[in-house]
């Protein structure tokens, strides 16, 4: 069977890595989030006393908690509720408030951070598996508490909202914790910064449990009281699932919060960036400082966040069918955890602004990241939408009032639906697709047209509206594609006499052998324009690396991952922010506030086809202002 399986097994495909150059620099001044912190770290466990299958819930709880009736957000069979009953001891009417706690050795009061793992064989406990986390983040004075849902995994169904109502009945057990005279927590806890860390469903769970905290009812049976309204400051899915439960038969809303997902391009399990969908439903509604950020890692999958899953992430067999050999080791994917959570953490609940930088750029910390390559996502509540294809079928009109949309020398221009890689799951966003060449058809090679572009129009009062100054930031996320338009036809000069069928030529036939991929790095210009028509251009590249599609396969057979992928590698965009003060020291009679175009000038590759989404202005935070560039 071994040798079989070898003989199916397609060659290990995987794009160049170019992260030694693109994370050449350490430009980031602070201290690095994946170092221990200064505290020593306690430990303790809180639970029911009871529990029947493990002892550190039955004997070992500093703190004893009630059970909860979750009987309204689980539903099984009657033969599997019986099974379970027999194993755990106890049905949804009576699960347990269990998890284990890792802790700064100080008086405090610190931030409080609750993890919850996602779905697993419910006998190989998964809670445990964050244990790397909870000793670091504790180190760094930060409380964390792995929450044990064992009981909620295996062959269960539609019970993600079960999954978040326990996180938030924790949350109302942390209160009692920080609240009791008896509890070892008593006072040590911040009520007011919370965190709350998913995995897997978990990752799901927690969007569902941010929306939940703040609604009055349970929106699939309103008899449900919901009484949480929890400080809760910021949320981390790390590759999550999406829409597995839908509230009410919608996705998922969530508002006002912080938001970071995470999700690897090896995953196994969840083989499509899923988290996406729920991290474009983010929305800054109150005028608070708030940001969201994703985080594309390449050849990471999805069991090696957790010590206990490793990396068989279908099971330990299904090392038979996974191809594991392009996998980043357990060690590089858990430390890229440490520098990335632990630095949202430090920014969102500690306010250390100084770790902003990395989630708009993440070049700056080459020296704090793992040696793999990186696609990211950004936005920050200041963020205005100047354009993001989602309003209507007019490719020439923006997402508000005032904006108009224009295309010189495109080969391709065309509105479209954005898909994930898995069956073409559709990602609920729609983006443009931007093709260019700017040879000229002909026998003469060496013949270039004049650069193709595509203008960002800006009213006076829509101008004025938006409040644009020199602190201000552009938006712009782009992913290359490897399509490659032929070369366009020559402007005819309509003053002559019209001779194209007597001088025109049969067009030459491809050459039938394959042509090499095209490696050529793609970049642009990204031009501003003002009112005085003073223009300043910048290269695309000075902001972030254009990748084309970073090349993935999960599946050690190329004839199943056909019938399950569309494609071959996952579209995601970068996002590219660039400070309008750049303009303004590129040219310096350029004025920011009188804003009237952007444009990208595909000046900087003779031919290529990139995807173009969310296209705005903010007033940044100045914290990226001050950070140098790669």
């Amino acid at each position: 069977m071994a040798l079989s399986l070898v003989a199916c097994a397609q060659p290990l495909k995987l794009t160049p890595d170019d992260s030694r150059i693109v994370l050449a620099h350490q430009l980031l001044d602070a201290p690095n989030p994946a170092d221990r912190g200064s505290y020593g770290v306690k430990t303790l466990y809180y639970g029911s006393g009871t529990d029947k299958q493990r002892r550190y819930y039955r004997d070992s709880v500093a703190i004893k908690t009630k059970a909860v009736d979750a009987s309204a957000f689980v539903s099984m069979q009657p033969e599997q509720a019986e099974d379970r009953k027999k194993y755990w001891g106890f049905d949804a009417k009576q699960f347990p408030i269990n998890g284990r706690v890792w802790y700064p050795d100080g008086a405090g009061p610190f931030p409080l951070v609750l993890v919850v793992h996602g779905n697993h064989n419910m006998k190989d406990y998964s809670d445990p598996g964050y244990d790397y986390l909870g000793e670091h983040l504790a180190s760094r004075g930060f409380i964390l508490a792995s929450v044990d849902e064992n009981f909620l995994n295996g062959a269960m169904r539609n019970e993600n909202d079960g999954r978040a109502w326990m996180l938030l009945k924790h949350l109302q057990a942390w209160r009692g914790f920080n609240d009791s005279a008896s509890s070892p927590l008593r006072g040590k806890i911040d009520m007011h910064n919370i965190a709350i860390m998913g995995h897997s469903r978990g990752g799901e769970a927690v969007g569902h449990a941010a929306a939940f905290n703040r609604l009055p009812r349970y929106p699939d049976d309103a008899k449900v009281k919901f009484e949480f309204n929890f400080d809760i400051k910021a949320v981390v899915a790390i590759a999550p699932v999406d829409a597995q439960y839908k509230p009410a038969g919608q996705f998922t809303p969530v508002e006002n919060v912080n938001y970071l997902v995470i999700h690897g391009s090896h995953d196994g399990d969840v083989s499509a960036f899923t988290g996406l969908r729920q991290w474009q439903r983010v929305k800054f509604t109150d005028g608070k400082p708030w940001f969201k950020s994703a985080w594309y890692v390449y050849r990471a999958n999805h069991g090696q966040w957790n010590t206990v899953w490793g990396s068989t992430d279908a099971g330990p067999r299904s090392a038979r069918f996974l191809d594991l050999r392009g996998l980043i080791s357990p060690e590089e994917q858990r430390q890229f955890g440490k520098v990335v959570i632990g630095a949202f953490l430090e920014a969102t609940l500690h306010d250390k602004r100084e770790y902003l930088p990395l989630f708009r750029d993440h070049r700056v910390a080459g020296a704090w990241l793992p040696k793999t390559m990186y696609i990211t996502r950004f936005q920050e509540s200041g963020y205005k939408t100047l354009a993001n294809y989602e309003e209507d079928v007019d490719v020439t009109t923006g997402s508000v009032a005032g904006v108009s949309l224009t295309g010189d020398s495109l080969s391709t221009w065309k509105e479209d639906a954005l898909n994930l890689r898995w069956q073409n799951t559709p990602m609920n966003d729609n983006a443009v697709w931007l093709g260019w060449n700017r040879h000229l058809a002909g026998d003469d090679t060496t013949k270039l047209g004049q650069p193709a572009t595509y203008t960002i129009a800006l009213t006076d009062s829509l101008a004025r509206a938006l409040r644009v100054d020199r602190q201000s930031s552009l938006y712009l996320s782009i992913a290359p594609t490897d399509a490659k338009p032929g070369p366009r036809q020559p402007a005819r000069d309509s003053t002559k006499k019209d001779s194209s069928k007597a001088k025109s030529r049969p067009p030459k036939k491809p050459d039938a052998k394959k042509e090499e991929k095209d490696t050529t790095t793609i970049d642009l210009s990204v031009e501003v324009v003002d009112a005085n028509n003073v223009t300043a251009r910048l290269p695309l590249t000075r902001y972030g690396m254009p990748r084309r599609p970073l090349e993935t396969h999960v599946l050690r057979r190329a004839d199943r991952e056909k019938t399950q992928f569309a494609n071959t590698y996952e579209l995601v965009l970068q996002t590219y922010v660039v400070p309008l003060a750049d303009f303004v020291a590129a040219s310096p009679q350029f004025a920011p506030d009188k804003l009237k175009a952007i444009r990208l000038v595909f000046d900087r590759t003779l031919a290529g086809t990139i995807i173009l989404d969310d296209i705005g202005v903010s007033a940044i935070d100045p914290a990226f202002l001050a950070q140098a560039r790669p």
